[in-house]
């Protein structure tokens, strides 16, 4: 029988809804310091996250939304997007965002047990360190054993690479994990590295294609409050605790 030795978190909007209140003020302010005439309403920053990574989802709007614009260079976009990380960063000290319903709970569920727990995101490392640290406690990094961020692979999701690198670093095969995911871009990302993922969807996610998930849920839910089943069997399970993955395995 295949035993459950770790846990891979993406981080916006699967750890906590930073996408529309931090990352999105952020890309704003920033465009609004360098006088561009960019302004991502929350209903277009959701259209948007369809391109996984800031770098790639600035180029991506210019290209579409300002064609006759003289392009901008691929130095003049990773300026603005370490001035936007800089931002986030202050918005997320300054406003913590609280950690997604279950989130703080079954990863502190994992570590007693001695699950190991690791990170597979787009965003930049150092944008999960500013999360983590805010919202978790301030020694979180050291509780993840693996922190595959950023640039840290070429292809970004949809593409398998930052998943393939986790796994990599942590030494597992992939049944031997599960993915916690909230968009379709990730679903495809971890799948494509045979990992088994749950799903929990945010506003921006929902009406995505998970196909080929575990669970489709609402959060993780609290014993206080019960997760939503959007697809597959959760049993007579009410919140995700380790009992219940492990059983998944």
């Amino acid at each position: 029988m295949t035993k459950l030795k770790a846990l891979i978190f993406d981080v916006d909007g699967t750890l906590a809804e930073t996408e529309r209140d931090a990352h999105r003020v952020a890309f704003n302010e920033t465009f609004a310091a360098h006088d561009l005439d960019w302004d991502w309403s929350v209903k277009l920053y959701g259209d948007l996250l369809a391109v996984t990574g800031g770098k790639e989802r600035m180029k991506f709007y210019a290209k579409q939304y300002h064609p006759s614009d003289p392009p901008l260079s691929d130095q003049y976009i990773a300026e603005l997007h370490k001035e936007k990380t800089a931002r986030y960063q202050e918005i997320i000290t300054n406003n913590p965002i609280p950690l997604r319903p279950g989130v703080r709970r079954l990863i502190e569920e994992a570590r007693a047990e001695g699950i190991r727990l690791a990170i597979s995101t787009t965003t930049s490392p150092e944008n999960v360190s500013s999360l983590l640290e805010n919202s978790l406690t301030a020694d979180a990094m050291s509780w993840f054993e693996v922190v595959a961020a950023g640039d840290i692979v070429e292809a970004k999701k949809p593409a398998s690479d930052i998943y393939d690198y986790a796994l990599k670093e942590l030494k597992l095969k992939p049944e031997e994990c599960l993915a916690f995911e909230d968009s379709g871009n990730g679903i495809r990302s971890a799948l494509g590295a045979n990992i088994p993922t749950i799903i929990t969807v945010n506003d921006y996610t929902a009406h995505e294609d998970f196909t080929g998930a575990k669970l489709v849920l609402n959060n993780l839910g609290e014993p206080d409050q019960a997760f939503t089943v959007l697809a597959g069997d959760a049993g007579d399970a009410k919140y995700v605790d380790m009992a219940m993955l492990h059983k998944m395995i």
